[in-house]
């Protein structure tokens, strides 16, 4: 089922964040689309998709070691994409065919500045490769059943974003996401809302404007501001994942206290519970707080739950997985 991409309110894909706790948060919230973390091509060739009966989940997991790379649920399967990483597009398609029966769309990263990425020729390395874009969108696009989207930042100057955004449209990717920021841009710097709208201008496809969303009166501001079809937000969704309500945002406390219960719920791991708790944290108190070095400290989702006080649900929850497996 094709992904309706207009007016529709979008998680941005955070890595180490973006796992299935914080999208189904997200989408409890009021989220329409929910954008996994990015996952590297190269890791994903190196996995098998399994069924988790315990948890009702499709788990894609490392052979060998075990690790869970990726975890979804039928309940997110017509919302949820999922993120790549890639600079090869017969690499791109071979990972993708693992995962494509269980979401609703692909995306390509082109936007990640990070060094791991560029490095690799992924991420906003892409940027300046509009040949081997053209050859990974098109190659996906022709083999996959599902929407291809891509996310990209700004280049130089904002005729070369359109020109690119014009070569994207001719792959038929389903939307392209525009990051207002450049490449060189920090956070702190202001995104840049009329470069993205000479990307609307130019194109016919859904365009998802991000940047600067930090209420949820902002998403309505980018959308007028833009002409974007829909809206994307990271920090914002990050720092109180609530803002996706029309009801205005929930007390930053019981937000994560509602995030730690679906990492308990969905067996995450801890590390990436501690990092997007440890995120929430550091944007509204100091970093030396005892609830920061509490985080830090915690070495698994019991301790969490004892650190926010969901004791009975996390021994409500493992008492159903135990007579679950009694019960085989």
């Amino acid at each position: 089922m094709e992904i309706d991409y207009r007016n529709k309110l979008i998680l941005a894909p955070m890595v180490r964040v973006g796992t299935l706790p914080f999208r189904q948060l997200a989408a409890e919230y009021g989220a329409d689309i929910t954008y996994g973390e990015e996952i590297i091509d190269h890791k994903l060739i190196k996995c098998e998709r399994r069924i988790n009966d315990v948890l009702g989940t499709i788990d894609v997991v490392e052979k060998g070691t075990g690790t869970v790379v990726f975890r979804t649920c039928p309940e997110e399967r017509s919302r949820v994409v999922f993120q790549m990483g890639t600079s090869d597009a017969v690499r791109a398609l071979r990972a993708a065919q693992s995962v494509c029966m269980d979401v609703a769309a692909l995306d390509i990263n082109m936007g990640c500045p990070k060094s791991f990425s560029i490095s690799g020729g992924m991420g906003a390395a892409l940027l300046t490769k509009p040949d081997l874009i053209h050859d990974i969108l098109t190659t996906l696009k022709r083999n996959l059943d599902i929407p291809v989207t891509c996310k990209i930042r700004l280049l130089k100057s904002p005729q070369d974003t359109v020109e690119l955004a014009r070569r994207i449209e001719k792959t038929g990717v389903s939307a392209l996401a525009v990051h207002g920021r450049k490449v060189a841009d920090r956070p702190r710097d202001p995104a840049k809302w009329s470069e993205i709208a000479d990307v609307v201008a130019a194109v016919s496809i859904p365009v998802i404007a991000n940047g600067d969303v930090f209420e949820y009166e902002d998403f309505e501001r980018l959308k007028v501001a833009t002409g974007a079809s829909s809206v994307m937000v990271a920090r914002g969704a990050l720092w109180n994942a609530s803002i996706f309500s029309p009801k205005g945002k929930l007390p930053w406390e019981d937000v994560k206290r509602e995030y730690v219960r679906k990492s308990i719920l969905w067996d995450n791991d801890i590390r990436s519970s501690k990092h997007t708790l440890r995120e929430m944290i550091a944007h509204y108190s100091s970093l030396g707080l005892p609830e920061w070095t509490a985080v830090i400290k915690s070495d698994t989702l019991e301790d969490l739950a004892r650190l926010y006080e969901e004791e009975k649900y996390y021994e409500h929850v493992n008492e159903k997985r135990s007579s679950f497996l009694g019960s085989r």
